[in-house]
């Protein structure tokens, strides 16, 4: 049973192994793809710019221009850099949707590469608690429960004087009285 126990860890550290290799060269890679299209795109964008001020020059020349050779050629070189341009833009257009899928792996790939290095740690975690001698157990002790007689004071009441009642309530506490013992004995 330990021997089963020892190949099985094994296989797990050599898969958490090749798991953070392989997480970690595939986050390079696609980094280093995205940091290349975006080059390219910069690359292109820059061009088709270029292009652009240049036929701006070239239209200018050509309103000014009254010779029909100049026109012609001109009209060419135009044509040309309206080719330029388009093609440039293809280019931009098609490494943007180049890029669109790398930046998803690029996500998916950083998020399997915190997701191992989390496993990995804990695991290391994990490892370190085991790597540790048990505690030996400790014996719980009952404890006694103490009790203390507590003396009661005693507590002397204070009198006190009561006033005399006046004739009016004296008379009003008679009336209660009488009300009170006849509804009793009805």
């Amino acid at each position: 049973m330990t021997k089963e126990l020892s190949d099985l860890e094994r296989n797990l550290l050599q898969a958490k192994k090749t798991f953070l290799t392989t997480a970690n060269r595939a986050t390079k890679e696609l980094d280093r793809q995205r940091k290349r299209l975006r080059k390219e795109i910069s690359k292109a964008n820059t061009r088709a710019k270029r292009t652009r001020v240049q036929m701006q020059k070239k239209t200018e020349r050509l309103a000014n221009s009254t010779a029909k050779k100049a026109n012609r050629e001109l009209e060419s070189q135009i044509k040309g850099l309206k080719k330029v341009l388009d093609g440039a833009r293809e280019d931009a257009s098609k490494f943007r949707d180049d890029l669109a899928p790398v930046m998803h792996d690029l996500a998916s790939a950083r998020d399997h590469l915190a997701h191992a290095l989390h496993i990995d740690r804990a695991l290391a975690k994990i490892q370190r608690e085991l790597s540790k001698k048990p505690k030996a157990a400790k014996k719980v002790a009952k404890k006694k429960v103490a009790t203390k007689k507590v003396a009661k004071k005693k507590v002397a009441k204070k009198k006190v004087a009561k006033k005399k009642a006046t004739k009016k309530k004296a008379a009003k506490k008679k009336v209660a009285k009488k009300k009170v013992a006849s509804k009793k004995a009805a």
